[in-house]
């Protein structure tokens, strides 16, 4: 088979759309200060506001609840950190209510800010998932008490691809008092999202994982909700963020909403297709193969797997020589030799979680694509596993 070079990491980031590369080299030439009253100002703030628009009708919000950050960990910072906010700086009241319900799959960003809420003395409770990674809504309501006042919950995540029942946590959350976030980064422009038929307070975007560029990212704040500002300076984003605007960024996202309203449901429905042939391929092709994350609320292009036998990080290397890109797990962990967070949490063997890869497909991805990894993976694997002391074919 001819060689190819395949992208098969999209949960890690995307490349940029065509259109958003196209609106970010026009958008070079606004350079003004969008804080400034002259005419280069104006332009600069007319760009970002229509930005704005665009984020909000994608998620059914309105323009003046969104706003801009640098990164979907920011947001997720951002929200959390009203927990311990000094309401001598703002009007956020959650009256007296410091104690954070979340899950033990979230990503690093909301478990690393919850570990050191615990150590700020919150009262943090973490919630387990099934095998699939879903949570029990019943265990949600228990945790719900009169402490908590956040409940911070992932759509869907990004190693295995579980999307949560998010309308129903977040009812629970607002029947026990408690306010609801949800990272939403691995989810807004892969499957349909509304905040409003949701009843979310906080919701957290991040542009480059929807074909748009790095550094720019968005926080959806209902209207009513208590919010502290993280970052404290000047008056951008309405007093709630400080730092000058970027420009250049907030336009690459809007950009790259404008073109996700326009392809997402086709393109949903392909990359369901060709992870669904993807998958059969592999189960016929190769033996001791776990497939991980929920058989029918996963993520259209999101396909984990573990091969027994096989070290996750050399199935990883071999395919990069081939010209095959997947991961491991999550991006924000590589580097870690440490099992995935996730994969263990849904009661995965540690040796299996060892040997997981993450096939995260897009929109750039064919069924050539499919076919070429369906060539290589299993002559790998059953390299890696006759180098292997410790596998046995059963």
């Amino acid at each position: 088979m001819e060689n190819r070079t395949v992208y098969f990491d999209n949960n890690a980031t995307t490349p940029l759309h065509p259109g958003v590369k196209e609106a970010l080299i026009e958008g070079l030439e606004i350079f003004g200060n969008p804080s400034s009253m002259h005419a280069f100002g104006r332009e600069a703030r007319e760009r970002i506001e229509d930005a704005r628009e665009k984020v909000a009708s994608f998620i059914g919000a309105d323009a003046d609840e969104i706003l801009f950050v640098g990164s979907g960990s920011e947001a997720n910072n951002t929200v959390l950190s009203l927990l311990h906010c000094d309401s001598t700086r703002c009007s956020c009241a959650l009256s007296g209510r410091s104690g954070l319900v979340t899950t033990v799959i979230e990503h690093p960003c909301v478990l690393n800010t919850a570990r050191d809420l615990g150590r700020k003395s919150h009262e943090v409770t973490y919630l387990s998932v099934d095998k699939h990674g879903r949570i029990d809504l019943e265990e949600l309501r228990r945790a719900v008490t009169d402490k908590v006042g956040m409940v911070s919950i992932m759509m869907a995540n990004n190693e295995i691809g579980t999307i949560q029942d998010i309308k129903a946590a977040a009812r629970i959350a607002h029947e026990g008092g408690a306010l609801f976030h949800t990272d939403a980064v691995q989810s807004v422009g892969k499957i349909p999202v509304d905040v409003r038929d949701l009843d979310v307070d906080f919701l957290t975007i991040s542009a480059h994982k929807l074909y748009g560029p790095k550094g720019i990212g968005a926080l959806y704040v209902k209207k009513g909700a208590p919010y502290c500002p993280l970052i404290l300076g000047g008056h951008q984003e309405g007093g709630r963020r400080a730092g000058t605007e970027n420009s250049l960024g907030i336009i690459g996202m809007g950009k790259a909403m404008e073109l996700r309203a326009i392809e997402m449901e086709e393109e949903e429905k392909r990359l369901l297709e060709l992870k669904n042939i993807l998958k059969a391929g592999i189960a016929e092709a190769i033996p001791d193969a776990l497939f991980m994350g929920h058989p029918e609320h996963c993520l259209p292009g999101t396909l984990s797997v573990s091969f027994a036998g096989a070290e996750g990080e050399a199935i990883l290397l071999y395919l990069d020589l081939v010209g095959i890109a997947v991961s491991t797990g999550s991006a924000c962990a590589s580097g870690s030799l440490d099992p995935s967070h996730v994969i263990m949490a849904t009661g995965v063997p540690v040796e299996n979680a060892h040997g997981s890869v993450r096939i995260s497909l897009g929109r750039e991805n064919t069924l050539e694509d499919v076919h070429y990894m369906l060539h290589h993976l299993p002559i790998i694997i059953d390299r890696i596993r006759t180098m292997s002391t410790a596998y046995r074919r059963k």
